[in-house]
């Protein structure tokens, strides 16, 4: 939102290692758990920025949905959209949190924003048509409350980044990201013949490898384990930045095990970039014909990032 020319006013991450990469590469240390800060904290803002945790509804999860307690952490989105009336908000999930429970969670969702009186726009989006090459389908949800005329973007307006550009020199990695020998040859055996680099090879649950010239979406917790460059060796940390499009000025301050976690978990840069900046656009159109909205004071942006798989 900040590359669209907005401001952010109140950040929230109840992580400790995420709220230290925070503060060093914003300089400051967003507040805690957001169900537990009262509303009054919550400054008035334009927009509200969110991601609610995706374990409830991922196909890699157990997909309990709202059964969840980390599922109902969109309940309190609602409740600040309620109480503070922005003029829009981003929102961001898994794609099959489109499909969870036959549907009716994703009903239950949209349901709940237009029952605040927002008009309501969501598609999945890819990272790979964004400049980046990492195949991460993720359900985005727009919302205004006046109805301006928006409309996704296609593509995201950086240089694309290929395998090549994100991939660092083997020479210059550390040792301890290679795979031992056992592991190497387990690979090269259910893979055959050794393809053409570079290219990023993905074991899945079954143990059956695919070979790319992207990365599959990154995870949280397994990603180190079950991708690896050229068959060799595990992704490094400012790789994995990379695949989401962080610039390497991003600053780096934690273990590699949270970095890792990290960037898991967080959204493709030059993707959500283009969605805010196609935001910002269509609030500076006037609204088509239909139903009112309701007015409000113009107010700035707020940013609340909680456990989000983004």
């Amino acid at each position: 939102m900040e590359y669209a020319g907005a401001r952010c006013v109140f950040s929230s991450e109840w992580d400790a290692y995420a709220q230290e990469t925070y503060a060093a590469n914003f300089g400051e240390r967003p507040a805690g758990d957001i169900t537990q800060i009262p509303l009054a904290d919550i400054p008035p803002h334009d927009f509200l920025v969110a991601g609610f945790p995706c374990q409830s509804f991922s196909i890699c999860g157990e997909q309990k949905g709202f059964g969840d307690a980390r599922g109902t952490l969109f309940f309190r989105i609602v409740e600040i959209l309620e109480n503070k009336h922005p003029r829009g908000f981003l929102l961001e999930n898994v794609r099959n949190l489109v499909t969870h429970d036959e549907g009716r969670t994703f009903a239950t969702i949209l349901g709940q924003l237009r029952a605040l009186g927002y008009h309501v726009h969501w598609t999945v989006l890819d990272g790979r048509t964004f400049g980046v090459p990492q195949k991460r389908e993720r359900t985005v949800i727009v919302g205004f409350r006046e109805n301006h005329p928006f409309a996704f973007p296609k593509t995201g307006f950086r240089p694309a980044r290929s395998l090549s550009d994100i991939l660092e020199d083997d020479r210059a990695v550390d040792p301890r990201h290679f795979l031992s020998p056992r592991m190497k040859a387990k690979l090269r055996a259910r893979v055959g013949e050794v393809p053409a680099a570079p290219a990023i090879w993905h074991e899945n649950k079954s143990g059956n490898v695919g070979v790319n010239p992207f990365s599959c979406a990154l995870r949280a917790g397994a990603s180190y384990n079950y991708l690896t460059v050229n068959g060799i060796r595990r992704l490094t940390p400012r790789e994995m930045l990379r695949l989401q499009g962080f610039p390497d000025t991003f600053k780096i301050v934690v273990p590699d095990t949270q970095i890792r976690k990290q960037a898991g978990n967080s959204v493709v840069v030059p993707k959500m970039e283009a969605v805010a900046a196609a935001m910002i656009a269509a609030i500076q159109q006037p609204p088509l014909a239909g139903r009112p909205g309701r007015p409000r004071p113009r107010r700035e942006t707020a940013s609340l990032f909680q456990e989000a798989c983004l």
